[in-house]
């Protein structure tokens, strides 16, 4: 009986996940069953299976709504925008976990408040800002507005992973000969690894994902990022069910694929920065 109830806990513990499961993937299901359905079809009573199947939807983004340019606009911005982060928040995460000086406390407490600051309040200085340096509708000017929200969080969370390195690893290196940049680059960096990739992907896909502010400093259809594309398909009141799936669908692929290459480091990384030295 023992062995029964051990069988049954198994089934239903499966059955739980099963569910759980179902429920996360039915959103990404139905987004891709409708991008392959054909209009009439949209509008009717939902089914969960198309009885045609059109790729009418794909080939309207790619060829007439130049989606693949608003991909790779997307992908420049982002990768940017993560580069430049994580070296710059890799020595300030340095500086404030490994010295000591006056107020730094102060000083990691305005990151994390600048991180914190609703978006909204920043439209109007971010503007006045991004026009004076003459980098309105430039993706040069999204990848600098991007940064001011994505350095506060990077900074912040690289300051737990750096903190799970024990001190005397590199204090060891520097008795060795090595200078401080060296046991940073030779010791903390890679050790850290996992919470740099960690953070790197949290800031890729913020900038991947970010819509507002680009509705805001990008005006031309050139300079358009994905989620900003997605957008202007919608031009009259009757949306473009179908041709917005497909956007969805091929906007997600490119998260997916990093995700599922990077999910080990993700494990890893989040639980590294909650270890200290």
């Amino acid at each position: 009986s023992q062995r029964r109830r051990k069988i049954l806990g198994t089934i239903a513990i499966y059955l739980v996940l099963l569910i759980v499961v179902a429920i996360i993937l039915f959103p990404f299901y139905w987004m891709v069953i409708t991008s392959v359905k054909i209009p009439r079809e949209i509008g009717r009573k939902p089914v969960l299976w198309p009885t045609v199947f059109t790729w009418d939807s794909y080939k309207e983004l790619i060829n007439e709504k130049h989606f693949f340019m608003y991909m790779k606009n997307s992908f420049l911005v982002a990768s940017s925008v993560t580069l430049i982060s994580l070296i710059i928040s890799s020595f300030a995460a340095y500086s404030l976990s490994r010295f000591k000086y006056k107020f730094k406390g102060v000083v990691g407490r305005v990151i994390l408040f600048a991180y914190l600051t609703p978006t909204s309040l920043l439209f109007i200085p971010l503007s006045i800002l991004i026009a004076r340096l003459q980098l309105g509708n430039s993706l040069y000017g999204l990848i600098l507005v991007y940064l001011t929200f994505s350095l506060p969080l990077s900074t912040w969370l690289l300051q737990g992973y750096f903190r799970g390195v024990p001190r005397e690893l590199e204090e060891q290196a520097m008795v060795d000969g090595a200078t401080r940049l060296g046991a940073l680059f030779r010791i903390l960096l890679p050790l850290s690894a996992p919470g740099l990739a960690a953070v790197a992907i949290f800031t890729f896909t913020g900038a991947w994902n970010e819509l507002l502010l680009a509705l805001i400093f990008i005006t031309s259809d050139e300079k358009r990022t994905v989620p900003l594309g997605i957008n202007y398909l919608i031009t009259s009141d009757v949306l473009p069910w179908g041709t917005l799936m497909a956007g969805a669908v091929l906007s997600s692929l490119p998260m997916i694929c990093l995700y599922f290459v990077a999910q080990r480091f993700m494990v890893q990384g989040m639980t590294s920065g909650s270890v200290k030295g």
